[in-house]
């Protein structure tokens, strides 16, 4: 092959120049290529409207939402009574207790008298007067009124409440209105006998209120909130962790710390004659009413076995059906064209569309959980095992059937041993996969945590639960994935 000189090179670019040049696309295809991916992206934010959506967002509420997947809130109200006296009540589960007396609420108290006019008994009944003739004495309902007395009481009253939601904010109640401090701000709230809220002041973005007069929420961000209404004020006061989460308020353990258990169970008394401390600490911890352990985990393995026995039945019929559909294993076109259709249609529809349908079918429980993982997943490996079994090399198969085995045995000893370990290794993905997926189609009631973790969400104020839960789905997948790693790896024969 002769060599061409530069100077014969330049005299063919100059005779023949456009074939030489490279075209417009060659030149300009990395511009146009960024010019149509940057118009896809700005027809996108237009299209679903991005801007307008982040701008109208309400950050605060996720931020909340965030911060009550690990922390719980105590929520005392303040009431305030017509004579402005006030009373402290919390809710019937309160997170800390019966009695409680916190050191970040301080109530100034005094002692009242009160004078109560105590009605006579039947006085109630006494018949209105009436033109029609009676026997009754005309001076009976004089004598109702002359028994009726007073009674004096001695009551413990709220004069003044303090609520320290920080080192920098607190709240002040009084018979005279609610002092806000949070930071440098000070914001004076009035309430009025009929029960509007006012202020003399504009409200700081920390402070809103929906009408002139109506309630007024005030935000001490992650430290928690509080609602001031013309005749309470409620309180919301956040701590970070988990309430409860060992022993429940009505637990004998309740507020003991772990070593004062520790104690009890080794060497305490009996707290209950029927059982030892270790099986009633035990028994308060499994059946503990605010978190449900128990139950959560029934409900945990119960999504582990639903994913495992979906997957190992899916597996088991996606294996026959794939040598059929293959085309170099079933030389039948039209059988190969139907059974690939089959998968297809199994597949196509999503596994939660197909729990919905078994769901209606076979009612709420984990039998529609595992109908819609192994009719999905059945389409699915058999369309992977087919096209793996369709990739074969058909040496290995040609040298068996060589020396003359049967039909059975060159599909044992020629095609096996080249797809096993794939198909092994594509059915412990799905397994670790429909973990998962099980989560996801238990909550439109194919069973599993997925119903209970849907339940806590529901409730909108169990966000500890939801989070407690969701940990323990992402423990349970990270050690599934991790067995299937490392089974998937031996079979592959390739160690990491």
């Amino acid at each position: 092959m002769k060599t061409l000189s530069p100077a014969e090179l330049d005299a063919i670019a100059a005779r023949h120049g456009n074939l030489l040049q490279p075209s417009f696309w060659m030149r300009f295809r990395l511009l146009l290529i960024g010019g149509a991916v940057v118009l896809y992206f700005l027809f996108c934010w237009w299209f679903f409207a991005i801007g307008q959506v982040l701008g109208t967002a309400n950050w605060g509420i996720a931020g909340t939402y965030l911060a009550d997947w690990i922390s719980y809130e105590v929520r005392p109200d303040i009431e305030i009574g017509d004579d402005g006296n006030m009373s402290i009540v919390y809710p019937r589960f309160d997170p800390i207790g019966p009695n409680p007396n916190p050191d970040w609420l301080v109530a100034e108290r005094e002692t009242v008298t009160r004078t109560l006019e105590i009605p006579a008994e039947g006085q109630g009944s006494v018949p209105k007067a009436s033109s029609s003739f009676s026997f009754m004495a005309p001076n009976t309902a004089q004598q109702a009124l002359a028994t009726a007395r007073t009674e004096t009481r001695t009551e413990e009253v709220v004069t003044r409440a303090s609520v320290q939601f920080n080192a920098s904010d607190r709240l002040d109640v009084s018979r005279d209105g609610v002092r806000v401090t949070r930071g440098d701000e000070v914001l004076q709230l009035t309430l009025s006998k009929d029960g509007r809220v006012e202020t003399d002041t504009a409200l700081p973005i920390w402070a809103t209120q929906r009408a002139p007069g109506e309630k007024i929420v005030l935000a001490f961000g992650f430290s928690g909130w509080a609602e001031v209404r013309g005749d309470v004020v409620k309180i919301h006061k956040r701590f970070l962790g988990w309430a409860n989460f060992f022993f429940d308020t009505n637990s004998a353990f309740f507020g003991k710390s772990f070593g004062d258990v520790g104690q009890l169970v080794v060497s305490g008394e009996r707290l209950d004659p029927t059982q030892s401390n270790l099986s009633l600490a035990w028994n308060d911890i499994l059946y503990n009413p605010s978190w449900q352990h128990l139950d959560v985990w029934t409900k945990l393995l119960q999504t582990i076995v639903m994913a495992f026995v979906g997957t190992f039945f899916a597996m088991l019929v996606a294996f026959p059906l794939s040598f059929i559909a293959a085309r170099n294993i079933m030389h039948n076109g039209v059988i190969n064209q139907l059974t690939k259709r089959f998968f297809d249609f199994q597949r196509s529809v999503d596994m939660f569309i197909w729990a919905l349908f078994f769901t209606r079918a076979f009612g709420p429980g984990p039998l529609a959980g595992i109908s819609a993982i192994f009719f999905t997943d059945t389409g699915t490996l058999g369309k992977l095992y087919s096209e793996a079994l369709e990739n074969i090399d058909d040496k290995q198969r040609e040298g068996v059937k060589s020396v003359g085995a049967s039909p059975l045995a060159v599909q044992r000893f020629g095609v096996l041993p080249q797809v096993m370990p794939l198909f092994a290794s594509q059915a412990l993905y799905f397994w670790e996969s429909n973990t998962r997926s099980a989560t996801i189609i238990g909550a439109v009631g194919a069973g599993g945590i997925g119903l209970k973790l849907w339940e806590a969400m529901r409730t909108n104020s169990d966000w500890e639960n939801v989070a407690y839960m969701v940990l323990l789905i992402l423990l349970v997948v990270f050690i599934f994935d991790g067995i299937s790693n490392a089974l998937r790896s031996r079979l592959m024969g390739t160690r990491h």
